[in-house]
């Protein structure tokens, strides 16, 4: 019998074969092996001509040295080889190993990693991806596949230095507009805009910064409104903090029946299925209430806006009623001696 050989190219020495160069075909095999294990590759392509063309990966029985029996290989060069088309690199079918492979070509143009036959899958390097890739050939006789484990895949940082990265078409990519800075944190510039979006993406809410602007810093408050109603103001340092909105009516849903109203709310009352009251609160100095004819009803049923407690409006601690069509106005809180007053009539 004579010698076979693996998929790599090592030798299995039949029994009773190649006396007196046994030992030295075993040391072969061992490099073979260590260089499988271990061994680092640069292979150039084949480049002729503008188009796609297959740069053929093919053992060599027996011997070292071939790329395809290398645990690293460089496709390219290792300062990037200038290709002018897609390119398709293949190994030889029933080959079932694993590779670190780097394309290492310049170029925007896709590198496809394939067996020499059949229809196993494929492996391909996007237009702009440049990094490393651990692949699987899985050995499957006739349609060899190959696989991306998807370990380490395009190592390389995209973009230049300071650029956050991100996933452009599965390689790192980076963007002038987007900057990380140590010490001071993420910049967005040319006026981008910072999204929030919705449940599902339909829509979002964007901040962006104004044409023109100079520099400074909005630091938010350490908890949520204490009330509410509450604004945002800012210190001259751009510190927010929330104070009690002193000024503008916070409009509710129109009022159909008896209800105790709120300092600062503003109220559209329908009398339109009958007369009811209006309670108003007990009052601080500068509190509002505003009451307005929804329905122009006002003259046949009327509203009554009933003081809280013992505390008086217009001096009287007596009810007020109101009997005029279409009727619109306030009443602002001054103290215990004369109560709610008339804001407008």
């Amino acid at each position: 019998m004579t010698s076979t050989y693996t998929p790599l190219g090592v030798e299995k020495m039949a029994t009773g074969e190649n006396a007196g160069t046994w030992g030295t075909k075993t040391n072969t095999n061992l490099e073979l092996i260590e260089q499988i294990s271990g061994g680092y590759k640069v292979q150039t392509l084949n480049t002729a001509g503008s188009g796609a063309n297959t740069t053929t990966l093919s053992k060599s029985d027996g011997a070292t040295g071939a790329t395809v029996a290398t645990r690293v290989i460089i496709l390219g060069a290792v300062s990037p080889e200038a290709i002018t088309g897609a390119k398709i690199v293949t190994l030889p079918v029933l080959t079932e190993n694993f590779y670190l492979i780097k394309n290492s070509t310049s170029g925007a143009y896709t590198v496809q990693l394939k067996a020499a036959s059949g229809s196993g899958a494929t492996v391909t390097w996007a237009t702009t991806d440049k990094g490393w890739k651990i692949v699987y050939f899985d050995g499957v006789a006739t349609n060899t596949g190959v696989y991306d484990t998807g370990f380490g895949s395009d190592t390389d940082p995209g973009g230049s230095t300071t650029q956050v990265q991100y996933n452009n078409a599965g390689a790192f990519g980076g963007d002038a507009d987007l900057i990380w800075t140590a010490g001071t944190g993420l910049t967005i510039n040319s006026q981008k805009e910072l999204r929030l979006a919705d449940t599902d993406d339909s829509a979002y809410i964007g901040f962006k910064a104004a044409g023109t602007t100079t520099n400074y810093t909005l630091t938010m408050p350490a908890a949520v409104a204490t009330s509410n109603d509450q604004i945002l103001t800012s210190t001259t340092g751009g510190v927010l903090s929330w104070v009690d909105n002193s000024g503008g009516t916070s409009w509710q849903a129109v009022k159909t029946a008896f209800f105790t109203a709120v300092g600062g709310e503003g109220y559209f009352c329908n009398t339109t299925s009958g007369i009811f009251t209006a309670t108003l609160p007990a009052g601080t100095i500068g509190d509002e209430c505003t009451f307005v004819d929804y329905a122009g009803t006002f003259d046949s049923n009327n509203l009554t806006v009933a003081p809280n407690g013992s505390e008086k409006i217009n001096g009287v601690a007596a009810d007020l009623t109101v009997s005029v069509e279409r009727a619109a106005f306030t009443l602002v809180f001054t103290d215990s001696t004369q109560g709610w007053l008339l804001k407008d009539k």
